[in-house]
C-alpha cells in the first residue's frame, strides 16, 4: 500500500504538480481554454482530487477477496513478485517432444512452455516495454500484476526509488464493464477522475493523454463478452494509435490471445510463470504475516507440511496463484491439509469449472447454456481417464474434439447444436483445466486435477476393481489409488478396496522361496517384544536377511526391494525407521565391502540395533558378537588377496545366517523374484497410506488386515470382499 496519510499527501502533492506542470496547451484552441480554466481552479481541489483518487485505487484494485475470504487482504501484505517468460517459446514443442521431457524430469505439473524458459522479473519487463501484454492462465495473478505495477507507480510520487521508474497516474480498466452502445475510453478514465472530483475530468484526462502522463492498465481482454469483441478491439486499437505517447498494459489468458487480432500489434507478448518454490515460500510467509501468526511460526509450519512427500501432489497446485490462496485459506482452518485429498481436490476444480468466473462476474458463453457443471465434469473425467489408461499425459486437439463430438452425441441429455472444438476453446479459455502445450497439442493444466478426474470416472462407472487387478504395483497410479478412498462412500466405505488390494499383494508371494522367506519371519519373530507392531518386526526380519544376501548379480534389484521395506516401515512404526534408517546405511552390498574391518564393524554395529530392537524371539545377539570377535582375528592383512577378502566374508554372513536361523540359500532371490518382493512391500505400503487417506474404514477390517500384513495366506484363505 502507499501507506500512511502522510505518504499519501506526498503522492497527491507528486500528481497535483504534474497536473500543473503538463497544462500547456495553447489558450487559442478550445481545448486550450479549458485547460487555463482548469489551471485557475484551486491548486487545493485538485490536491484534494489527487488524494481521493489514491485512495480510491487502494481501496477498489488493492484489496483482494476471493474464494469466501471472511476479510479482504492487503495486496502489498501479500503480493509476490512475479516472474515473466519470453511468449516467443510459447507453442514450440510438438507433442512426443513435450511427452519426452515431461517423462525424462518425472514432472508432476508442466509450467514451461518447451525448452527451460528464462524468466524475468515481472517489474523490471513493465519498466522496459511501453506497450505491454500480459498472458497467463485462470487465476495466474495477471489482474494482481496489473494492480501492483499501477500501484508503484503511484509510489513514483513520493519515492524516489520506487520500482516502477516512470512517474504516471494509473488508470485500471476492467474491459468486462465494456459492454454495450458506444465505447468510449476517454470517457471511462474521465469518469474514473470525476468521481474522484477533479475539476474539468474530460478536460484533465483529454491533456493528460495528449502529454502521456497515464498508465492505462486494460485488464482481462478474454472477459470481454463476445458480442462486443470486435468493437473493443477496434477502439482499443484506435485509442492506443491516438495517444500512444502513454504507456500501455493489457492483461488476456494464454488461450484467448488469438482474440487479439492486430488491435495489440503494438504490444509485447510475456507469459506469467508458474510459482517457483521460492515464490511459493514467499507467498505464504506473506500470507501468515499477522504479529499471532509470526509469533506462532505459521508460515513456516505450512511450508514445512507442504514439503511432505504425501503432499506432493497438493504441492502442484501451489504452483497457480489463485489455487495456492486456497490451499492458504485450507491450512489457515486447521493447521493442517486434510488427509481426505479427493475433497481438497474436487474443491480445487469447482473454483476453476466455476467458482472464479462467478466471483470474476464473468459471462459464460453461450456455450454452456445447455451443457451443466456436471454434464462437463463427466466429459472431462472421460477424457483423464483415458488418456491415463493410455499412459498419455498429452493429446492432439482433433482426438479432443472427436471425444467431445462423442460425448454430446452419446448423452440424450447434453445439447446437440454444439460444436465441439467451440466446447473445447470455451473450456480452456474460461476455465484453463485444458491448456494448450504447443500447437494443436493440449493437456490439463495440472497433473493433479487429471488424476482426481481419473478416479471420478473409476468410481463413477464401478471399474476401479479391473485398477486394482491390472495396476497396482505401478507408480503412475498411486496418486490415483490415494485418491479412490476418499471417493467411496457408504458404510463400507474403502474396505473393499483395502482387501482386494491385500489379494494382489498375497499374489506377489509367487515362489516357493518367498514363501518360505515371509513364513521364516513370522516364526521367528512370533513371540519377541510386544512394543512393536507384529508386522514391524516381521518386516525388521526379512530386511536383515536381505541385507545379507551374497548373490550380487542382482544386487540392484535387491537394494530396490530393501528402499520399498524403508518406505513401509516408515509407514508401519517409528521405531523401526529409525533403527532400519541406520541398518541401511551399514548393509551394504558386498562390492562395496572387500575392506574386512570396516564389513565386520558394520556387522557389529548392524547386530547391536537389532539387539536393542528386540525383534527376534530366538536369536542370540551376544553369541554373534563373540564369533565376530573371533573372526576378526583371522581377518587377512591388507596385502590378502581379494580371494581370501571374499572367503571371509563368506564366513561373516554364514554366521549372521546360522545365528537368524534361516538357511542362505532362502534369501538369494531371483530378478523376477526380487521384483516380486519389492511390489509386495510397494503395495502394503500404499494400502497403509489409503486407509489414511479414506474417508471411512471399518476397523475389524483393518485389524484383520494389519494381522496378515507379513504372513503367507493359508491355503484357500480369502482376503478379498
Amino acid at each position: 500500500m502507499i501507506g500512511s496519510d502522510l505518504l499519501i499527501d506526498a503522492a497527491a502533492t507528486g500528481i497535483t504538480g504534474l497536473i500543473t506542470d503538463t497544462t500547456k496547451t495553447g489558450s487559442s484552441s478550445v481545448l486550450g481554454k479549458t485547460i487555463k480554466g482548469l489551471k485557475d481552479k484551486s491548486a487545493q481541489a485538485i490536491f484534494q482530487a489527487s488524494r481521493k483518487y489514491i485512495e480510491n485505487y487502494q481501496k477498489r484494485h488493492c484489496q483482494l477477496k476471493v474464494l469466501g475470504m471472511r476479510e479482504p487482504v492487503d495486496l502489498s501484505a501479500v503480493y509476490t513478485g512475479v516472474k515473466l517468460l519470453d511468449s516467443r517459446d510459447v507453442l514450440c514443442f510438438e507433442m512426443d517432444a513435450l511427452e519426452d521431457t515431461f517423462r525424462k524430469n518425472r514432472l508432476r505439473g508442466y509450467s514451461g512452455r518447451g525448452r527451460d524458459d528464462e524468466k524475468y522479473s515481472g517489474i523490471t519487463i513493465a519498466n522496459q516495454n511501453q506497450y505491454l501484454m500480459v498472458l497467463g492462465g485462470p487465476g495466474a495473478g495477471k489482474s494482481t500484476f496489473l494492480r501492483k505495477v499501477g500501484l508503484e507507480a503511484l509510489r513514483t510520487f513520493h519515492y524516489e526509488r520506487a520500482e516502477y521508474k516512470h512517474r504516471l497516474i494509473p488508470v485500471l480498466l476492467e474491459l468486462r464493464r465494456f459492454e454495450a452502445g458506444n465505447i468510449d475510453i476517454a470517457k471511462f478514465i474521465a469518469a474514473e477522475f470525476e468521481t474522484c472530483g477533479f475539476p474539468e475530468a474530460e478536460a484533465f484526462t483529454q491533456n493528460a493523454l495528449a502529454h502521456g502522463n497515464l498508465l492505462v492498465l486494460l485488464d482481462g481482454l478474454d472477459e470481454v463478452p463476445s458480442a462486443q469483441l470486435n468493437k473493443v478491439l477496434k477502439t482499443i486499437r484506435d485509442f492506443v494509435d491516438r495517444y500512444d505517447d502513454n504507456r500501455f498494459m493489457a492483461s488476456c489468458r494464454v488461450a484467448a490471445s488469438g482474440y487479439r487480432d492486430d488491435a495489440f500489434r503494438r504490444f509485447s507478448d510475456v507469459t506469467m510463470a508458474d510459482f517457483d518454490d521460492e515464490q511459493i515460500q514467499q507467498f505464504i510467509t506473506n500470507w501468515f504475516g499477522s504479529a499471532q501468526d509470526v509469533e506462532r511460526g505459521t508460515a513456516d509450519k505450512c511450508w514445512e507440511v507442504l514439503q511432505k512427500p504425501e503432499n506432493k501432489a497438493s504441492k502442484e497446485l501451489a504452483h497457480t496463484p489463485l489455487l495456492l490462496t486456497y490451499l492458504c485459506l485450507v491450512y489457515d482452518l486447521s493447521q493442517r491439509f486434510p488427509s481426505n485429498r479427493s475433497g481438497l481436490y474436487k474443491k480445487a476444480l469447482r473454483i476453476l469449472l466455476e467458482e472464479w468466473a462467478a466471483e470474476k462476474r464473468i459471462l459464460r458463453d453461450d456455450i454452456y447454456e445447455g451443457l451443466s457443471i456436471e454434464q462437463e465434469e463427466i466429459l472431462l473425467s472421460e477424457i483423464a481417464y483415458e488418456g491415463m489408461n493410455a499412459d498419455q499425459l498429452f493429446f492432439a486437439q482433433k482426438d479432443l474434439s472427436g471425444q467431445i463430438k462423442e460425448f454430446l452425441a452419446s448423452n440424450l441429455n447434453a445439447p446437440k447444436h454444439l460444436d465441439s472444438e467451440a466446447v473445447l476453446n470455451a473450456i480452456e479459455v474460461q476455465q484453463g483445466i485444458l491448456v494448450e502445450r504447443a500447437e494443436e497439442t493440449y493437456s490439463f493444466s495440472h497433473l493433479t486435477l487429471q488424476e482426481y478426474l481419473t478416479a471420478q470416472y473409476l468410481m463413477d462407472n464401478d471399474e476401479w476393481r479391473a485398477l486394482v487387478a491390472n495396476h497396482l504395483p505401478e507408480s503412475r497410479w498411486r496418486e490415483i489409488f490415494l485418491l479412490l478412498p476418499g471417493l467411496m462412500p457408504g458404510k463400507a466405505g474403502a474396505d473393499k478396496l483395502l482387501m482386494a488390494m491385500e489379494q494382489v499383494a498375497n499374489n506377489c508371494l509367487n515362489t516357493e522361496k518367498l514363501r518360505q522367506l515371509v513364513s521364516w519371519a513370522d516364526f521367528s519373530t512370533q513371540s519377541s517384544d510386544q512394543k512393536m507392531k507384529p508386522s514391524a518386526r516381521r518386516l525388521g526380519a526379512i530386511f536383515l536377511a536381505l541385507a545379507h544376501a551374497r548373490d550380487l548379480a542382482h544386487a540392484l534389484d535387491r537394494d530396490r526391494a530393501l528402499d520399498r521395506v524403508r518406505s513401509l516401515a516408515r509407514s508401519l512404526d517409528r521405531a523401526l525407521d529409525l533403527s532400519l534408517s541406520r541398518a541401511r546405511s551399514l548393509a551394504r552390498s558386498r562390492s562395496l565391502a572387500l575392506n574386512l574391518a570396516l564389513a565386520l564393524a558394520r556387522s557389529r554395529s548392524l547386530a547391536g540395533q537389532f539387539k536393542a530392537a528386540d525383534i527376534f524371539s530366538h536369536v542370540d545377539f551376544d553369541e554373534l558378537l563373540r564369533s565376530f570377535n573371533a573372526l576378526s582375528e583371522k581377518v587377512p592383512v591388507s596385502d590378502a588377496s581379494k580371494a581370501e577378502k571374499v572367503k571371509v566374508l563368506e564366513v561373516l554372513y554364514g554366521l549372521w545366517f546360522s545365528a537368524l536361523g534361516l538357511e542362505s540359500q532362502t534369501a538369494q532371490l531371483s530378478q523376477s523374484e526380487s521384483e516380486s518382493l519389492a511390489d509386495y512391500f510397494y503395495i502394503y505400503e500404499l494400502m497403509i497410506r489409503c486407509k489414511e487417506s479414506a474417508t471411512r474404514v471399518s476397523p475389524k477390517v483393518w485389524e484383520g488386515i494389519e494381522s496378515r500384513m507379513l504372513t503367507v495366506p493359508a491355503v484357500g484363505e480369502a482376503t478379498a470382499g
